[in-house]
Order: structure tokens, then C-alpha cells, then sequence
């Protein structure tokens, strides 16, 4: 291999910092915390961003951009979004660098100080509503439907590459609408069109449903989720969306005339997903050579390596190379040709298995006299010979085949660690087997903290669309009567 990675099986943590390192997804920067995203590991982003934007302006939304330091004053307004934020917060108090006096450096002006601290953006509800309230005079400037793609800084103390970093990527949604029921139906659209994302495009099989109340946004009245399962039980937080109620309207005072010349509290949601999608498609899919990418996500699709003995018959393959990739990108297919002439075959053929290719084409000068080509798949590592002629339409076909069986797979997977738990003995042993655990719960936070405190498991969300265990039971730690199971999990 042409850079080994550690297996799964003897440290798992492990593989999946080797894999964002070796396969040049991230690498650590010199601030703390913090990751430089290289460019193979933002090309997969920028397409995760091409297929979600195209989503959401089908929907109606429209990109924005707003201010990523937000005055401290108006995280006061709205006291439960400032509680769940406050111990990430980083704050900016000065303006101004000054010479040392005493030659050491440079050391902040003690007269540069803000009259108004600011709070570098953890996320944007504060300062989008004050903006809001600007906007919004009339029945008839509703609704707002806005969505921003930038950076975010949650000053986290335990990084991980991509899964939890001190500043990531995301996009944020936030809509400003004219009843409640129209504010919950766009909650329930935007969780839908992440569901399809990942489902679709991801490979990634996600469980939607709601949060419960432990468990939701800062300062929001339901939060929608989609929860993932990775390769070592644990649970992921793919993406969420928030009915946020009227809490940062009456905030903000941001307020709208109705048809009847009535003043009205207007109705909010926020809606988002980050770089941690990155965490979840290596986790998801990843195995012991490298990346397994989803052909919808692969900045490469195809990637092509010919082998030669002389420039004679490196210069006839490369013509037949080039012959297969114009038809191929004809087809909307990504290619590359790996001609580097520095490296042998068998390190390439390793370097884009760890880079996750989903397919790989080999030509040799028997195989250009023969008029056959030798395919190898990411996803299966099964190899084989085909024809040249008429290639391009089997790898079009192909490409489908592994997106779904890379979905099929992670299925599988997933829902063979799914199980049911009906007493608090046998929670306490099967949870720390990993996956999913489908329980009563009597519908109390003291219960659901209690079971956290214990075991670290949380309810990761009350499912709407899969796993739904609508049924009288008790719960499995209060004995109390509960109407259905509830998703458990340890989670990233």
C-alpha cells in the first residue's frame, strides 16, 4: 500500500485520523483546534455544496451572507439560545495590536477595547433577526427564505477532524414565515431534503425524527434530525432543522401587519449541515485500503493508469486513454489519466484505492493490442477485463450499480444493529455494544438525563420515518407508561 493505514479492527479512532491525513482529505493547522481542508477533501465539499444548493433554491431559498461577529448584547436578548452557546463562544474584546514596550513582540492595546464586545459567529439566528426586523413590515414581505454558506467557531475542547473542529464549514437556513404551520411545514421540508441528500447522494441510510427536548437547538420549539450510524456503532448527528417559534421574533421585536392591519409576532425556522458530513462519508463507508466514495460525491470517478516498458507504448495508451475519457466526460463522467512516469503502477493503483476512486482502469500494451481494458471497483475490490470498445456506456451503468450497492451495504450494516430493549439490565450491557437501541421512554427529561449520566447514551431522536415503534410499553428505567420506542445511541 502506497500509504499504510492502521485497521479498523485494532483502533478505529486511529484508522480514521490516518484516512483524513493519508488520503490528503485535512490536515492540523497551527491554531488549535483548527484544520486546514486540502484539495481533494474540499472537492468532495464543493460537490456535497453543489447538489444541497441546487436543493435548496428549488425549494425557494436564496443564498445570503451576514456579519461573522455578532454584538454581545444580542445573545442577551434570547436567554436559552445564550445558555446553549455561551461556554463556546470566542469573543473579541480589542481592536488593536501595539509594540511591546519592553521588546517582546506585540501585545494588545489596552486602549484599543471595544465599546461592545463580539461574539465571532457560532451560529447567525441573532444577528439575521435583528437584520429581519428591517425587512419585514407586511404580510406581503413574507416569506423570507434565506440561506448563507460560511464559517462558524464553537470553541470546542476535544477536536476531531471534521467530526468536531473549533471552526467549520456549514451552511445555515434561516426562514421568516407568516403562521406556525407554515414555519413547520419548511422544517419538514428542509429535514426531507437532507434525508434525500444523504440517502441519494451520500449513500448514507439516515433515520429522521424528532429531537427530544434534552436534546434540541438552543431556543428552539422542535428540532428535526437525521441520525446515522458509522462503521463502530456509534451514532452521528448528520443534519438538523428547527421550528424556532415566534422566541427570536419576540426577541427582536420583529414584527409583520397582517391582511387585516393587525401587528404579528412572525414565525421562524434555521436549518443546518457542515463538514461533519466529510467525518460521516469516511466513517460510513471507509475500509482498511482507504475511501469508499459514493460515485455521486468522487471529484475523480475514473481514474485511469497505463502500463508501459517504452515511451512507444506509453504514447500509443495514452492516445487510447484520451479517446475513453473525452466519451466519458461527454457523459458528465469525472476522469484523470495518470501519466506520471515517477511512479510504478502498483503505487497508484494503492494511492487512488486509498483516495476512494470508484473505479480504476488499467492498459497495458497487451491489453492495447487485444483492444481490452482491465476495470477494477472501489467499493467490491473485484477486478476483471472488458472490452475497450463501448466501455464508456458500461462504466456509465456501472458507476449507478456501485452507488447503490454502497448504500445497500451501509444498510445492511446499519440495521443489523438494531435491535430492541425491553429492561434496564439489558440496555446497560447491549449499549455498550454500539448501535441503534429502540426503547419506551416515559417522556421526561429527568429520565432521559438519568440514563445519560449512566451510560452516555442519549436519545438520539423519535423517529418519523423508520424504526417506528408506535406502541404501549413502560420505561426501561422509570417503569412509567410510554406510547412508543425512541431511538438510543452513543454518539460522536
Amino acid at each position: 500500500m502506497a500509504k499504510e493505514i492502521t485497521p479498523r479492527s485494532e483502533n478505529y479512532s486511529q484508522w480514521y485520523n490516518d484516512l483524513v491525513v493519508k488520503a490528503d482529505l485535512a490536515e492540523q493547522s497551527a491554531v488549535r483546534g483548527c484544520m486546514v481542508i486540502k484539495p481533494y477533501g474540499y472537492a468532495i465539499w464543493e460537490k456535497m455544496q453543489a447538489v444541497l444548493d441546487a436543493k435548496f433554491k428549488k425549494s425557494g431559498v436564496q443564498n445570503a451572507y451576514f456579519p461573522l461577529f455578532i454584538p454581545k448584547s444580542f445573545f442577551s436578548k434570547e436567554a436559552e439560545h445564550v445558555a446553549g452557546f455561551a461556554k463556546e463562544c470566542a469573543v473579541v474584546t480589542h481592536h488593536r495590536l501595539m509594540n511591546d514596550p519592553e521588546g517582546k513582540g506585540v501585545v494588545v492595546d489596552p486602549d484599543a477595547r471595544l465599546e461592545e464586545e463580539l461574539i465571532v459567529r457560532p451560529t447567525s439566528e441573532t444577528i439575521i433577526w435583528s437584520v429581519y426586523k428591517n425587512w419585514i413590515k407586511s404580510w406581503r414581505d413574507l416569506p423570507i427564505l434565506c440561506n448563507q454558506w460560511c464559517n462558524v467557531v464553537r470553541w470546542e475542547m476535544r477536536t476531531r477532524p471534521f467530526l468536531r473542529t473549533a471552526e467549520f464549514l456549514w451552511q445555515e437556513g434561516h426562514t421568516a414565515h407568516s403562521s406556525a404551520a407554515e414555519a413547520q411545514a419548511k422544517a419538514v421540508e428542509m429535514v426531507g431534503v437532507y434525508a434525500d441528500f444523504a440517502r441519494n447522494t451520500m449513500a448514507l441510510p439516515v433515520i429522521v425524527g424528532h429531537k427530544s427536548p434534552n436534546e434540541r437547538f438552543a431556543g428552539a420549539l422542535d428540532t428535526l434530525t437525521i441520525e446515522a450510524m458509522m462503521q463502530d456503532g456509534k451514532a452521528l448527528q448528520a443534519g438538523t432543522s428547527h421550528f424556532l417559534g415566534q422566541n427570536f421574533a419576540k426577541s427582536f421585536d420583529v414584527k409583520y401587519t397582517d391582511s387585516e392591519g393587525k401587528e404579528q409576532y412572525v414565525w421562524a425556522t434555521s436549518w443546518g449541515v457542515s463538514t461533519r458530513l466529510m467525518g460521516a462519508l469516511i466513517m460510513a463507508h471507509g475500509d482498511d485500503n482507504g475511501l469508499v466514495l459514493p460515485p455521486e460525491l468522487a471529484p475523480i470517478q475514473v481514474v485511469m493508469v497505463p502500463i508501459y516498458k517504452t515511451d512507444e507504448e506509453r504514447a500509443a495508451i495514452l492516445s487510447k486513454f484520451a479517446g475513453i475519457k473525452q466519451k466519458l466526460e461527454e457523459l458528465g463522467i469525472s476522469v484523470k489519466v495518470d501519466d506520471r512516469d515517477t511512479l510504478r503502477p502498483g503505487f497508484k493503483f494503492a494511492e487512488w484505492e486509498l483516495k476512494g476512486v470508484p473505479v480504476r482502469l488499467a492498459m497495458g500494451a497487451r491489453d492495447l493490442a487485444a483492444g481490452t481494458v482491465e476495470l477494477a471497483r472501489r467499493d467490491t475490490l473485484e477486478k476483471g477485463t472488458h472490452e475497450a470498445e463501448g466501455i464508456e456506456s458500461y462504466i456509465q451503468q456501472l458507476l449507478r450499480e456501485i452507488q447503490q450497492n454502497i448504500y445497500d451495504k451501509a444498510l445492511a450494516k446499519r440495521d443489523s444493529h438494531i435491535r430492541k430493549c425491553d429492561s434496564w439490565e439489558e440496555f446497560k450491557e447491549e449499549i455498550k455494544k454500539g448501535g441503534f437501541l429502540l426503547c419506551h421512554w416515559d417522556g421526561t427529561a429527568e429520565t432521559e438525563q438519568a440514563i445519560k449520566d449512566e451510560t452516555k447514551a442519549t436519545i438520539r431522536c423519535i423517529p418519523v420515518d423508520s424504526c417506528v415503534c408506535e406502541e404501549e410499553g413502560v420505561d426501561i428505567y422509570s417503569g412509567k407508561p410510554s406510547k412508543a420506542r425512541v431511538v438510543f445511541g452513543i454518539a460522536y
